[in-house]
């Protein structure tokens, strides 16, 4: 049960989103039940600081974003039980430094540069090691006790995949799981389609049976297409079990794994899913998915699969209901990335971390401790998990089926951290490693379709010099105040 908390903050970002680069929504006060607030207060006492001990109690931490993750700002969203437990119990407060995305990383530049640093920012893909690196980030060891058993189960993922000369970068309060597949029950019955999850469940969910269905629904000539966004070709390379690049704990650099033909067998399906126009064209649409918009199309029939984040269709009842179909009626459905029909028989998503970073300069990183501490607690105390886990059925309307499914990404990403096979994704955090991975991540989204020697031939010596001039910088950093 404890796996669902990860969904509160990606739950918000694209409320979030909604108001980016306009005038800031009001932020309203929304609250628990009486029985529910209670509840937290008192299971709150086991495991986190007396709030009449921790110095930061009564302190406000500044946040920077591009999305508020905390604050409610309309009476149909969730309660973020963390911020909630941090708020009530301690007295603090968060403040949402805002940005964009598009300028996040000169704003925070700019801010550090003129001793205007915010507290924390979010940790994750385009943070490490290139922020690090680059003076913006410090390690989070001197306030974060990754031996206390608050913190077990996920010291070992912030050492191996987050830290420079052995000092942790990033506050992991819970791993997660990122891309899979969304996608519409009524339309798959009125194509008479098998339900993909029932095909999980029953282990014939592969790249076949995927591309099968791709290819008899999509038809250009009635504007029909099975794939959208920017996320499915990732999404279905990553679906082989590894990535472009990865980083080797052992050596303590990243490494390049085009090689591997698990990841050319991908890029097979990717090219025979183009080739027969299966995705919407978005090189043809200036660069942008159909109308703009997160799925677009499924509930009028004219998109089959949306592959992206469970971001994209966590939010309100009518917003999902407007571009999905109707959860009401239980016509909204998740379900992982099928496997390879070659492979090894597992199913493979790409995994993530829920957490943050702490920005150098920052006066307050024992607030943002404590404000980590609170999160992680609802991470691992059952109470709190339930009531997560409710509000997500009574505001969102998630069905039993779809919590099921979410807790079974979730082990598959689980088992993945455990057996050493994560599949961790830096993006920009690789500096001009990233931009030289993410030309074999293209097949798609253009009709220019290139077979995997063409990608190789074409990018391969740029990705492995830029690896190089990476690990160089790498094993030379000294972190300094």
């Amino acid at each position: 049960m404890k796996r669902f908390i990860a969904i509160l903050l990606a739950a918000i970002l694209i409320l979030a989103l909604v108001g980016c680069g306009s005038k800031r929504r009001e932020i309203i006060e929304l609250t628990l039940s009486t029985e529910d607030a209670e509840a937290i207060l008192l299971a709150a006492g086991v495991k986190l600081p007396d709030e009449n001990e921790t110095p930061a109690a009564g302190s406000t931490i500044q946040w920077f974003s591009f999305w508020d993750g905390f604050h409610n700002y309309g009476d149909d969203e969730v309660v973020n039980t963390g911020y909630w437990t941090f708020k009530n119990k301690y007295g603090c407060e968060i403040e949402w430094v805002e940005t964009t995305w598009a300028d996040s990383n000169a704003d925070l530049a700019n801010l550090v540069l003129s001793g205007k640093s915010p507290d924390f920012a979010q940790a994750g893909e385009g943070i490490f090691p290139s922020g690090a690196l680059k003076g913006m980030y410090r390690p989070v060891d001197d306030f974060i006790d990754y031996d206390d058993p608050l913190w077990e189960g996920v010291r070992d993922f912030a050492m191996d995949y987050y830290s420079l000369n052995g000092r942790p970068y990033f506050i992991i309060t819970d791993s997660t799981f990122d891309k899979v597949i969304c996608y519409n029950r009524r339309i798959m019955t009125e194509w008479g389609f098998d339900d993909p999850a029932e095909l999980y469940y029953n282990d014939q969910w592969t790249w076949n049976e995927f591309y099968e269905m791709c290819a008899d629904f999509s038809n250009r000539d009635e504007d029909r297409f099975a794939l959208d966004g920017w996320f499915f070709p990732a999404g279905i390379m990553h679906s082989s079990g590894t990535n472009i690049v990865s980083y080797d704990p052992e050596q303590m650099k990243f490494v390049s794994n085009v090689d591997d033909p698990r990841l050319e067998r991908a890029e097979n399906l990717l090219y025979d899913l183009t080739k027969n126009e299966c995705a919407y064209p978005i090189s043809e649409n200036g660069w942008k998915q159909r109308n703009d918009v997160n799925g677009s199309g499924m509930k009028d029939g004219l998109l089959l699969f949306y592959i992206a984040g469970v971001w994209s269709f966590q939010t309100t009842v009518d917003e999902t209901a407007a571009v999905f179909g109707d959860v009401r009626e239980g016509e909204l459905m998740l379900v992982p990335l099928p496997r390879d029909d070659e492979g090894d028989g597992k199913y493979h998503l790409e995994s993530g971390v829920v957490g943050y970073t702490l920005v150098k300069g920052g006066q307050n990183p024992e607030g943002v401790a404590l404000y980590c501490a609170c999160e992680r607690f609802k991470v691992l105390d059952p109470t709190v998990v339930n009531i997560d886990r409710r509000q997500l059925k009574e505001i969102y309307l998630w069905s039993d089926e779809m919590l099921e499914m979410w807790d079974e990404c979730y082990r598959i990403s689980s088992e993945a951290y455990k057996n050493g096979e994560a599949i961790v994704l830096y993006g920009d955090g690789l500096g001009n490693a990233n931009s030289a991975a993410s030309q074999f991540e293209t097949q798609g989204f253009s009709p220019d379709v290139k077979t995997w020697a063409q990608l190789k031939e074409a990018n391969g010596d740029a990705l492995e010099y830029a690896l190089e001039e990476l690990n160089s910088e790498i094993s030379s950093f000294t972190y300094s105040d």
